[in-house]
């Protein structure tokens, strides 16, 4: 079927039925959209050009009026009967807008309506004629764009420098732009050659010579570098080098544009940086759960090894072989208990308690463990003052304070080497160049004779996550700790370093004011108070834990009921009444502290021991039961169900 469809029972598709000449010259036209309209606007005739353009075939459009071209708010404006009208009533309609594809796509159309009439006058209908002008209006638009944009760096736009040069590179013109970026008035500048706004050491490597050399043989040279204002100061800045060329094809000059982006560029770096510095807390955050999870099953484990091995030594007294190697095995399993300690002060959020410490006793007291951390390479040398005033410290913080540093120093003698650990008393007056208080302060350093750090990474070496040791090698948070925990304890943490003459890192606190009595060391615990045989319902999700957990009991006479979950305690309590429950920390479903409180609430006359890998304590009635700290001993175990009891007939008795 030919495309220009006609009509049929039309007036003027029946004027024109017989003219096949002109149908077949109409439909030819590709370029524009050539349709006729009835005097109602209904579509008469459609040709190829109409197709291509709108999107309709011929037997989808004819009888359909032509507002469906027309967007909604055009048609909703009654635009379509009225460019009807104004062709009906001026001979023409012309005008441009958006038009409406069948797909939904907008174009941009160019439209001209004239009526069609008889001899008589009679208005048969009318010639529509549409063009597709959108991808000439987005040219006019991006040259009109280009144009303004071009104006407004000319004209006296101040966040650029535009300014010519002469093949020569001397300065030839100069905008308010160039003056308010690099200070110089017009009357300084022209006639002088650019290179002075260049570094010195940039003009001694022969930069400026190089650009123009560079925007001559390619056409366009663009850099970002440091530039020099008139009063000395520096500025990063984008620069742009464009080369004049006359119509003989020679070089008449320079078109240069330069932008101060010295705050854009501290805005990235800063973004660069907090972008690290999250990826680097997150990662943080996940170890320290890591190291929660990984602490909180390792108690367990050690719970059910030392208190399996004591059962054993108890039960092997009199075997000489076997018994060292039982005693080495939990001598091993309390190192092993130390260390998930550490784990716990890492990984748990709440602050540690601080109490009067003698700093010579407790880095003495570390001699083993940096022995043990820092290895054979490296040389410990421990001195001290022989009298140093107590401070108010947490001793696992403070330990972990001087490990941190200990490592810090090893990894700076790769080679192995002498490190120093110096504790000794100093003190500041008022305008001390560390900012502290006046008074006194035990001072506890730890030096290296590594290669030292230069002035730039000494002032960043405290920054969270800054570090020098190279991308998977260090999280960058051990001086920042350390700096942390100084100043929490009203200290500060003291850098001193040079390079190739080692580093020296102090500690700086406060020693107190007012003197306590001599640190003794604490006594020795009471024995385990003998008990009459208890009814004990024990708890744990762990199997070798409660079983560990109930044969201690059960070797001291007592009566233990194992569950391995709060739901199953709970069920066992409501048939059945013990004298004492012992309950896990960490269960699934329900732990130990919301088992204590629905315990409480249907029995409130029951003892109740609660046990725990974990560093920080439930909230709640669980703070009000005795505590019991994985990994635990016999003598440990009795020790709280004996405060438990006492503490039970203590309430019932008030």
């Amino acid at each position: 079927m030919n495309s220009t469809q006609v009509r049929p029972e039309s007036k003027l598709s029946g004027a024109l039925a017989g003219d096949d000449a002109f149908r077949m010259l109409v439909d030819a036209v590709t370029d524009y959209a050539i349709c006729m309209l009835d005097p109602a606007g209904h579509v008469a005739s459609w040709n190829t050009g109409a197709r291509r353009i709108k999107g309709y075939e011929a037997d989808e459009i004819i009888g359909r009026h032509f507002s469906v071209f027309h967007t909604e708010g055009d048609r909703s404006a009654g635009l379509p009967a009225t460019a009807l009208a104004t062709a009906e009533r001026h001979g023409k309609f012309e005008g441009e807008d958006w038009r409406v594809r069948k797909d939904g796509t907008r174009f941009w159309a160019h439209v001209v309506i004239d009526p069609i009439r008889s001899a008589s006058g009679e208005l048969l209908g009318f010639a529509k004629i549409t063009r597709d002008l959108t991808a000439r209006r987005a040219a006019e638009q991006a040259l009109r764009e280009t144009q303004e944009e071009f104006e407004l760096l000319v004209q006296s736009v101040t966040d650029y420098a535009i300014y010519m040069l002469d093949a020569g590179g001397h300065v030839s013109t100069w905008n308010p732009g160039v003056r308010r970026i690099k200070g110089y008035e017009r009357a300084e500048i022209v006639g002088e050659h650019f290179s002075r706004f260049y570094t010195a050491e940039d003009r001694a490597a022969g930069e400026p010579e190089r650009a123009l050399e560079t925007a001559a043989r390619d056409g366009r040279f663009e850099k970002e570098g440091w530039r020099v204002r008139k009063d000395g100061s520096r500025f990063w800045a984008n620069v742009v080098i464009d080369p004049i060329r006359g119509n003989d094809g020679q070089i008449r000059g320079f078109a240069k544009i330069t932008r101060d982006i010295t705050e854009r560029r501290d805005n990235e770096r800063k973004l660069a940086q907090a972008r690290e510095a999250l990826f680097q807390s997150q990662k943080m955050e996940a170890i320290g759960q890591l190291t929660g999870g990984v602490a909180h099953d390792f108690n367990n484990l050690l719970s059910a090894i030392i208190g399996s091995l004591e059962l054993v030594q108890r039960r092997i007294a009199d075997d000489a072989r076997v018994l060292p190697l039982v005693s080495n095995a939990l001598q091993a399993a309390e190192r092993g208990a130390t260390l998930t300690t550490r784990m716990l002060a890492f990984a748990r959020r709440q602050e540690l308690e601080a109490e009067p410490t003698d700093v010579r006793l407790l880095v003495s007291g570390m001699a083993d463990l940096l022995d043990r951390s820092l290895g054979a390479s490296i040389e410990i040398v421990i001195r001290h003052a022989s009298a140093i005033g107590p401070v108010m410290v947490d001793r696992n913080q403070l330990e972990m304070a001087v490990l941190n540093l200990a490592v810090n120093a090893r990894d700076a003698m790769p080679k192995g080497g002498l490190l120093v650990i110096d504790a000794h008393e100093d003190t500041l007056a008022a305008d001390n160049p560390l900012g502290l208080a006046p008074g006194r302060y035990a001072v506890l350093s730890v030096i290296d004779r590594g290669g030292g750090m230069d002035d730039a990474t000494l002032q960043r070496a405290i920054e969270p996550f800054f570090t020098t040791k190279g991308v998977g090698k260090g999280t960058g948070l051990g001086l920042s700790m350390v700096h942390g925990i100084a100043e929490q304890l009203g200290g500060r943490l003291q850098l001193q370093s040079k390079v190739g003459e080692g580093t020296t890192a102090s500690l700086w606190l406060p020693v107190l004011l007012q003197m306590p009595s001599p640190i003794e060391p604490e006594p020795a615990q009471a024995a385990a108070p003998d008990l009459a045989p208890l009814d004990i319902l024990a708890v744990d999700d762990d199997a070798l834990v409660l079983m560990n957990t109930a044969t201690m009991l059960e070797d001291c006479g007592h009566h233990v009921t194992s569950a391995y979950s709060a739901r199953e305690a709970l069920d066992l309590l409501q048939v059945r009444k013990f004298d004492l429950l012992v309950t896990d920390q960490g269960m699934p479903g329900m732990s130990g502290a919301e088992l204590i409180e629905q315990v409480r609430r249907e029995r409130p006359d029951l003892a109740i021991v609660l046990a725990t890998g974990y560093a920080e304590l439930p909230r709640g009635i669980a703070l009000d039961v005795p505590r019991l700290a994985k990994p635990f001993t016999q003598e440990q175990l009795l020790r709280a169900v004996g405060e438990a009891v006492a503490d039970d007939a203590a309430r019932r008795s008030s």
